[in-house]
């Protein structure tokens, strides 16, 4: 049985006193919205208890909302524990020797998906919160990639393996975990719930107790908690603290929009979901060490960016809009709809910033996309991705029947051509659209088969019968450091252009995740925009040719400060601010600054 522990209410109400006072109240403030019909002051005790055991105190002030949590030096890979195997040493081994010799100089964090043990979906399903996947090695060999990157994990809060302890106390009607999952009846009305997935939403299960219908978001095996109960929070605390002690620095909260459920309504977004963030943005700005909170909110636009709340939710937000957006103008030779969308994205505030991505473990998001491409813009770009080997997962809808979710490819074959067909711009294609990511206001996210320029893997797909498994390979490590090592290897070729762009930009001011940014109208062949350093004495001019023509636009047009000398630190050309015009070849990048990278 998992390492799980409920701990009873404390026995003293003045327990709570030794710690800051304005940490008291703003949880007794969130803890009264979130469960107005429980004790608040035994809430309070137990809340406090589960974040901060044996003794231990917190900050005696809050850390202030700022923009010192992240620098142009901050990135992140994103990777399974077990990308990489050799058939001899653990996959935690291997990845650990990947990231020290091959990214180090490079990447300054990595975000390891679900590396505990599980029972379905690659890891998100979780049956033991509290240790490592065997199969994948240990916590020590955690601890020892925390030592050296900016350590993300995942804290899969919604949900966990039907066949875990906690599920498994469920069944048995022990006390306090008989109530710790969603139970609803098939007679109630579920029409308006928003699914992420087809099959049907309640699981019927015997109990000790009865017959019960538990709730299942995703799968029939990944049963989602009842965060009515106070004690399902506690729990979680005690999670997210003894994942802290093993060195996360960065938790991204899995499927945190549907953590709250009522019978009648969507089940997505409501306040009490936003109160849980906020309360775990609370303790985590009293943290000892600093510890940035993600959400993973796979939904519209104007819905993603709620998460940000009045600087009081999470420290930043998935790009989620970006990826199907890039695809689409990359596909059609067309900045339009990705130049309106970035207009009317608001500078994230003080303290916030946005995790910009192309590709994931999950695939490219269609939902994201709602009212920024219409249905046949959409149905446009799954066709074609199809046409590269693509595959689509499709969501039930309430009043449509299924409709498409995500689109599950390999990123690298999601840009072999355009709408026109296949071509020879894959590669110039494909490094594009990762420039562009990088230059975005934000923090640029990289997965790992996305360094590696990996292909589709329709073995997996065929293996598992899972879409998703198209863009979760398993490299043999001997293999990949083989490729690597050929120069003229196409995973080679990306991987060495890719880390030259990202330390590139790492050493610009300009591209702090929240320096100054300005979306330029340079036509609809070119997607461009303006950053400024915080201190004002780096602009830099991105600009990007998203057709396979040769296109050229006149330099005035990025009205260039005259005087200064201004120079594309991609290709090292110099510009002048009058008379130039700049040629951009099918897919060309460049970064035109007035200071240069070494300073």
């Amino acid at each position: 049985m998992e390492n799980f522990n409920v701990t009873p209410p404390a026995s003293s109400a003045g327990s709570s006193k030794q710690f800051p006072k304005r940490l008291r109240e703003g949880l007794l403030q969130l803890l009264g919205s979130i469960y107005p019909e429980h004790d608040q002051q035994a809430l309070l005790d137990q809340a406090l208890l589960a974040f901060w055991p044996d003794g231990d105190l917190p900050r005696q002030r809050s850390r202030m909302a700022a923009n010192t949590l992240w620098s142009e030096q901050d990135s992140y890979v994103i990777t399974y524990g077990n990308t990489f195997t050799d058939g001899e040493h653990k996959p935690l081994d291997l990845l650990c020797d990947f990231l020290e010799s091959r990214l180090k100089d490079s990447i300054s964090g990595v975000h390891i998906l679900p590396y505990f043990p599980f029972t379905s979906d690659d890891g998100f399903a979780i049956t033991d919160y509290y240790s490592v996947n065997s199969a994948l090695g240990a916590w020590e060999d955690i601890e020892r990639i925390s030592q050296n990157f900016r350590f993300m994990s995942d804290l899969v809060i919604n949900h966990c393996s039907s066949q875990s302890g906690l599920f498994h106390e469920y069944l048995l009607g022990h006390e306090p975990y008989d109530k710790f999952f969603f139970e609803a009846s098939p007679d109630d009305d579920l029409s308006a719930v928003t699914r992420p997935r087809a099959q049907p939403l309640l699981r019927e299960v015997e109990t000790a107790n009865g017959p019960k219908h538990v709730w299942c978001t995703f799968s029939h095996d990944q049963v989602d908690f009842d965060f009515r109960n106070p004690q399902v929070l506690f729990e979680f605390l005690r999670v997210l603290r003894f994942h802290i002690s093993k060195g996360v620095r960065t938790l991204r909260l899995d499927a945190i929009a549907y953590l709250w459920k009522e019978v009648g309504t969507s089940s997505i977004h409501l306040n009490q979901t936003h109160e849980v963030v906020r309360l775990m943005r609370l303790l985590a700005d009293y943290n000892e060490n600093s510890l940035i909170l993600i959400t993973e909110t796979n939904v519209p636009n104007f819905e993603n960016l709620s998460y940000f709340g009045n600087r009081n939710e999470a420290h930043v937000v998935y790009n989620f809009s970006l990826p199907p957006l890039l695809l689409h103008a990359l596909l059609n030779g067309t900045s339009r709809h990705l130049s309106a969308w970035q207009m009317t994205m608001p500078p994230a505030q003080m303290g916030c910033t946005y995790f910009n991505f192309t590709a994931s473990h999950d695939g490219i998001g269609v939902r994201p996309a709602e009212g920024l491409l219409d249905d046949a813009e959409i149905d446009s770009v799954i066709e074609t991705v199809e046409g590269f080997g693509g595959l689509v997962s499709m969501r039930q809808t309430a009043d449509r029947g299924p409709r498409p979710y995500e689109i599950n490819i390999a990123l690298f074959d999601a840009l072999k051509g355009t709408v026109k067909g296949e071509d020879q711009w894959n590669v110039e294609r494909f490094l594009c659209s990762q420039t562009i990511a990088m230059g975005l206001e934000g923090i640029p996210g990289f997965y790992i088969h996305s360094l590696l320029a990996t292909s589709n893997d329709h073995e997996g797909v065929e293996k598992t019968g899972v879409n998703r498994a198209i863009n979760r390979h398993r490299w043999h490590y001997p293999d990949l450091l083989d490729a690597l090592e050929d120069a003229s290897s196409i995973h080679a070729r990306v991987f060495s252009a890719m880390k030259q762009i990202i330390q590139i930009r790492s050493k610009q001011p300009a591209f702090h995740p929240n320096a100054t940014q300005f979306t330029l109208q340079l036509g609809e062949s070119v997607f461009g925009f303006w950053r400024q350093s915080l201190d004002r004495s780096q602009s830099l001019f991105a600009i990007h040719n998203v057709t396979d023509e040769t296109v050229s636009i006149p330099a005035m047009s990025l009205n260039l400060i005259g005087g200064e000398e201004w120079s594309d630190l991609l290709s090292g050309e110099t510009t002048k601010a009058y008379g130039d015009v700049i040629e951009l070849a099918p897919y060309q990048c460049r970064w035109i600054t007035n200071r240069s990278t070494k300073f």
